[in-house]
């Protein structure tokens, strides 16, 4: 006599939350503006972006990277990446994680991270290729669509933002086939250029801003769906610094908008975050 199988246990409340995130997430691709993807480097710069009504905020490697004092773009911020995104996940806003290449050339360890991403609230992972081997991105992505299957994957090719755009229509073809949700080529500034990706893809693309190109506007007029900020945000703010420093050690003033104390220790973690007081 066979025994009654045994009923699967109801998912919890927080994997709802976890699918109904990414839904909303992949949704502000698809709307009828293209989503503004601003780049955070710790917790007080993405919620200060969050209270400005961005729905989504990104990180960006570059900031974790030098607020680490570590290289950019050498697999060297593995925990510091994990770190600022537990922070985050928890937060009211949705999160996407720029990842480099996923800190390792293992699909399955990439896959690996990924899982760790979904498991503290991020809903989004951005991976570049480095100009390296197409089919070990595309393998990249298969792994980190099947431990994350909700997890949007945005497939960078740095094509464009390495060299001179050799090769980008047949990567993208095959991030597209790997099971990538959207595309991001950073480093074309051209609308001809861009529209022609638009056409040919099947996917989301993703651009990054950069200033003197075209408008955000521009960009959506051509069909873009996600324009990125990428470090702009984290070296502009340096970049004040160093011009406020310049002008006390003269007499002047420092000019532009100063947060008050009180306003930027408002933004840390509130009590009983698992990362409240670190």
């Amino acid at each position: 006599m066979t025994a009654d199988p045994q009923p699967l246990p109801s998912p919890s409340p927080s994997f709802w939350r976890s699918r109904r995130a990414a839904t909303a997430f992949a949704a502000l691709h698809h709307g009828e503006e293209p989503l503004l993807l601003p780049n955070a480097w710790d917790h007080a710069s993405a919620r200060a972006l969050a209270g400005q009504g961005f729905r989504a905020v990104g990180t960006t490697s570059l900031g974790v990277a030098a607020a680490a004092g570590l290289p950019d773009g050498a697999a060297a911020t593995r925990e510091e990446t994990l770190r600022l995104a537990r922070t985050l996940g928890s937060e009211p806003f949705l999160l996407s994680v720029d990842a480099e290449g996923g800190f390792s050339d293992d699909p399955d360890e990439v896959g690996e991270f990924a899982g760790e991403l979904c498991a503290i609230g991020a809903v989004g992972i951005n991976l570049e290729d480095g100009r390296g081997p197409t089919a070990r991105h595309a393998a990249k992505i298969a792994a980190v669509k099947q431990a994350a299957p909700g997890l949007f994957v945005n497939a960078r090719t740095d094509t464009h933002w390495l060299g001179d755009g050799e090769g980008t229509l047949a990567r993208l073809d095959a991030y597209q086939q790997a099971g990538a949700d959207g595309v991001f080529v950073p480093g074309l500034t051209d609308p001809r250029g861009i529209e022609a990706l638009v056409r040919h893809l099947e996917v989301p693309l993703n651009v990054l801003y950069v200033p003197g190109g075209p408008s955000v506007a521009r960009l959506a007029d051509i069909g873009v769906r996600r324009v990125s900020l990428g470090s702009l945000l984290y070296r502009r703010a340096l970049g004040a610094a160093l011009e406020a420093v310049a002008d006390i050690r003269t007499g002047r003033p420092p000019t532009g908008a100063t947060p008050s104390y009180g306003d930027v220790a408002g933004l840390a973690a509130p009590p009983g975050t698992p990362d409240h007081g670190r």
